[in-house]
């Protein structure tokens, strides 16, 4: 990477006496070894207390020891999987993840965690790319499953059912309604194939035979959202899960306590940014996980959260504008939130103002990527600066280098790159992609513009991808989209680059408003306003969406392929 114009020890001395009291800038990641350590750990300890909450069902930690266990057993004594394979995990937030993710995890078995949301193509490319032998699916993905199951090495499939979790009687009902009134579950067969309950039922008749794992054994598959190419499988160790939940830790437990919190996880724990924090932080800190299985139903979020005096909320830009335009959210009590934590995408500063105004929590926002499993940074709970992603967290280095690879000084804009117990093995069976992406040295590139402050905050200037090059001019487009989403008649947006022939690249947005009479005009010379002339969008485009990851991230990447496509550079 060039020449250092800072060595680690001068980073790590550099970052020493920024952090808060209260959070190290070090921490002994040696107290577990294992995942599983942590998840029985807490079980023991807190035992009588609520884990997760989903759908009118939760489960203490000891149910959840008991249950997990019981899957577990069923993995060793009723399928031909042993140590070390890999099972799919295709759910959404319901209770029944955990009981399959710790179980799965007890029997030694590597998490490959899956959308629900996936298409035929998507799930194949990750069955057979992560070898996987198993896959827990819900009924209503199964169709999908059915479709390319023959196209892979699947051996073992459990199907659930949304109200699986439910006593018998219930059950029925619950399953009977979303199967047959609401029409929610397209017909599927699949040979073979075992209900959840049936596994569970027989799991519990057997004993289960714990499993010596190491440290550096993987944990979890975790496949990357293929914005760039094809999906790949990030090796996430026990050690690099366990290591970033104690360095998170102390930044959260500033506010938290353990065993009294309730946590509002909207985010799907099959996301590395949920299931670290609310299968790990949450868990070993024996806090309670209400679960979310979909946030897109704000109404139907909103009515859950009624029922909670909820102190923790995880979510990220466009969920946080999409509940504060609710006005039954508005009506809610928000007097026992701590703590709000942000990710996934940037946090414009509108966003977090409406958020503080609606709530009176700040937003803390953080930042990371499933390689670094996946938390780098985030804003000390007291002491939030708004616009950044905070401070590295305890036992990491970051500094930025330039195109050539040469190291920066602190102030200027360059690529991020980061150094830490938390960064993962290597991409899955891809030597190559791995050694792009982490040098000799054990420095991850993450791809993202930053600037490192003096204070030790860091910006996010952008992604180097999304970067658009205005005669000459750098322009990134997050920048650009917090400009305009402070316009008071505008949801979101995104910026992007599209072909000019005079400038190269020009700017274009597309936005979504709530005033149907606003036009292309008002916002750019709302823009004029307040940016440098080259930065101003070139042509607004109205739109009633825009389109979204699966966790509710933008995607530029499709608006640019149609703007390509438009102009035949496709």
């Amino acid at each position: 990477m060039g020449e250092a114009l800072m060595s680690e020890s001068e980073i790590r001395n550099f970052f020493r006496d920024k952090y808060p009291a209260g959070v190290p800038a070090e921490v002994d990641t040696s107290a577990y070894k294992t995942i599983v350590d942590v998840f029985e750990k807490s079980c023991r300890r807190f035992a009588s207390k609520p884990a997760f909450t989903s759908i009118g069902v939760t489960i203490t930690y000891a149910e959840l020891d008991k249950l997990s266990k019981d899957f577990a057993a069923y993995l060793q004594n009723k399928t031909s999987l042993k140590p070390g394979d890999r099972i799919a995990i295709q759910l959404p937030n319901l209770t029944q993840y955990p009981v399959v993710v710790f179980g799965a995890m007890r029997a030694g078995l590597i998490v490959v965690n899956t959308n629900p949301l996936y298409t035929a193509r998507e799930l194949e490319h990750q069955f057979n790319d992560s070898g996987a032998k198993a896959l827990v699916v819900l009924a209503n993905m199964a169709s999908i499953a059915q479709e390319v199951l023959p196209h892979t090495g699947v051996e073992h499939v459990i199907v659930t059912e949304l109200a699986d979790m439910h006593a018998p009687i219930k059950r029925t009902i619950m399953n009977a309604a979303v199967k047959h009134i609401k029409k929610m579950v397209p017909a599927y067969s699949i040979p073979n194939a075992v209900p959840f309950t049936k596994a569970m039922k027989s799991g519990a008749r057997y004993t289960f035979k714990p499993v010596e794992c190491k440290s550096e054994d993987i944990a979890v598959l975790q496949y990357t959202g293929g914005t760039t190419g094809v999906a790949k499988g990030a090796m996430l160790t026990h050690a690099n899960l366990v290591a970033n939940l104690l360095q998170v830790k102390p930044i959260l437990l500033a506010k938290l306590g353990e065993g009294q919190e309730i946590c509002i996880a909207p985010l799907p724990l099959y996301h590395i940014y949920s299931f670290t924090l609310n299968c790990g932080i949450m868990v070993e800190t024996g806090n309670h996980s209400i679960l979310i299985p979909n946030p897109r139903d704000i109404p139907g979020f909103v009515k859950e959260l009624k029922n909670w005096k909820f102190t923790a909320f995880l979510g990220l830009n466009t969920l946080f504008v999409a509940l504060c335009n609710n006005e039954e959210f508005q009506d809610l009590d928000f007097s026992s939130l701590k703590i709000t934590a942000s990710g996934g995408m940037a946090l414009t500063s509108d966003t977090a103002k409406m958020w503080k105004t609606v709530t009176g929590c700040d937003v803390a926002e953080g930042y990371g990527m499933t390689e670094t499993s996946p938390v780098v940074s985030i804003n000390p709970m007291n002491a939030i600066q708004i616009g950044t992603i905070g401070l590295p967290i305890p036992s990491t280095l970051i500094k930025n280098i330039d195109d050539n690879g040469k190291d920066l000084p602190l102030g200027e804009p360059g690529e991020l790159c980061v150094k830490g117990p938390q960064v993962m093995k290597g991409y899955w069976q891809r030597p190559d992609e791995t050694a792009k992406t982490i040098n000799a040295d054990g420095w991850i590139m993450t791809g993202d513009v930053a600037v490192i402050q003096d204070d030790g905050y860091v910006r996010i200037v952008d992604r180097k991808k999304d970067m658009i090059l205005v005669s000459g001019f750098n322009v990134y487009p997050n920048e650009i989209e917090d400009v305009i989403t402070s316009h008071p008649d505008v949801v979101e947006c995104a910026a992007v680059g599209i072909p000019d022939l005079k400038s190269g690249e020009a700017v274009k947005v597309y936005a979504v408003r709530s005033n149907p009479n606003l036009k292309e005009s008002d916002v750019k010379e709302f823009c004029r306003e307040r940016l440098t002339a080259y930065k101003v969008p070139k042509s607004i485009e109205f739109r009633e969406e825009l389109p979204k990851t699966n966790v509710g991230k933008i995607l530029r990447r499709e608006l640019r392929d149609e703007e390509m496509k438009k102009s035949g550079k496709a």
